[in-house]
């Protein structure tokens, strides 16, 4: 399977602009990262407990195991798994403001 048709499966591709936001913060720096990891999990308001019982079990399960960009470290697992959990709209909004200030370098708010 080429390495095109893995991307394809991936869960942001749906959304351009999520693919792009999520792209853009796999290549920014570890300060970026850090501030991208603290927006997103503000994202814990808009997502029912019993998704974050879930997103604690995806990051026991990966958590330095699996092969995604973000594995190794379980706090971006779990910032990553809750924009995935988030409703489209959410899921949008949070890309758009993702990608705008790692574009311009700036603080994520």
């Amino acid at each position: 399977m080429s390495e095109q048709a893995n991307y394809s499966k991936r869960w942001y591709d749906r959304d351009p602009i999520l693919k792009e936001a999520l792209e853009l913060l796999r290549l920014s720096t570890d300060e970026q990262k850090e501030q991208a990891k603290d927006f997103m999990l503000k994202l814990q308001e808009d997502v029912a407990a019993d998704v974050i019982d879930r997103i604690y079990e995806i990051i026991t399960q990966y958590q330095g195991k699996g092969n995604r960009w973000y594995d190794n470290d379980p706090v971006m697992i779990k910032a990553v798994e809750m924009l995935r959990q988030a409703d489209p709209k959410t899921q949008r909004i949070a890309a758009l403001k993702l990608l705008l200030a790692l574009e311009r370098g700036s603080a994520i708010e």
